[in-house]
């Protein structure tokens, strides 16, 4: 069975990759540049856009399951054609897709689910990884400057969403599912920021910031307007699931959700 992963260098693409390959899964890994992708060796590595139609049917030659991106890119575009895409996965023999939403169903799970796929939603809240935005401040002044970060979110590990993708791709018992995945608790940003501090062994502080001051920082970093307000209304105001704790990770792998601390001391050296 060999297992197409789309977005294979992203956040949860590339540990997919990683721990499918280590369980000896045949895997295929698409990416817009192969050259740099640093992946396994023994992964068999294509080059794909989602704006290339025709690297995609390539791509799915010979696959019968597949990790699917829903949108792509730092603007968070959505999968164009998917209808074509989703019938091009079914010609090519795919059986199971595991699709990664971006806090919304859209085009690509309607398709998807319109078709004879066997079909597992993956549904994330916040990513822990996305604490690695504030390295930089913590590593040249030892400070945090976040809008609503009193507003509690109960972020994943990316590697327990891998996880928990690489179960649905190779087991039966999953099609239809919708695993809301969340870490093993709640925390604002002070917190967050109080468990970096201790995986670094020095004071790192939270300082406030308004709603403009983030939205000046995150053009300053090349991030594009909607995507900005789409990152600043989930701060404030996340769904109700992105607030509370949820058991899909150990349901399905059998083992708990890794906590925001073990994130950070697996991840220390990026701050220091």
């Amino acid at each position: 069975m060999t297992i197409l992963v789309t977005g294979a260098t992203g956040n949860v693409g590339r540990h997919l990759v990683e721990q499918l390959h280590a369980a000896n899964h045949p895997v295929r890994a698409l990416t817009r540049d192969p050259a740099n992708a640093h992946l396994p060796a023994g992964v068999d590595v294509r080059v794909g856009d989602f704006t290339h139609f025709a690297s995609l049917e390539a791509a799915l030659e010979g696959v019968t399951a597949l990790h699917l991106m829903t949108t792509f890119g730092p603007g968070n575009t959505t999968v164009p054609n998917s209808r074509d895409l989703v019938d091009a996965a079914v010609k090519a023999g795919v059986r199971r897709v595991t699709l990664l939403w971006n806090g919304y169903t859209g085009p690509v799970e309607e398709a998807v689910e319109d078709s004879e796929l066997e079909y597992t939603h993956l549904r994330p809240g916040e990513f822990m990884s996305n604490a690695l935005s504030w390295a930089g401040m913590i590593r040249a002044e030892g400070v945090v400057r976040e809008a609503y970060g009193e507003v509690g979110h109960s972020p994943v590990d990316v590697r327990d969403i891998a996880a928990v993708a690489a179960r649905a791709l190779t087991e039966d018992g999953h099609a239809g599912q919708a695993y809301i995945l969340t870490g093993p608790e709640v925390l604002t940003v002070p917190q967050q920021v109080a468990a970096i501090a201790a995986a670094l062994g020095k004071e790192v502080r939270y300082e406030a910031e308004d709603p403009e001051g983030a939205k000046e920082r995150m053009r300053a970093m090349g991030i594009e307007e909607h995507a900005i307000d789409y990152v600043l209304d989930w701060r404030a105001n996340p769904p109700q699931f992105a607030r509370e704790v949820f058991t899909s990770v150990a349901d399905v792998t059998g083992r708990p959700a890794r906590t925001f601390a073990e994130w950070a001391k697996d991840h220390a050296e990026s701050f220091r």
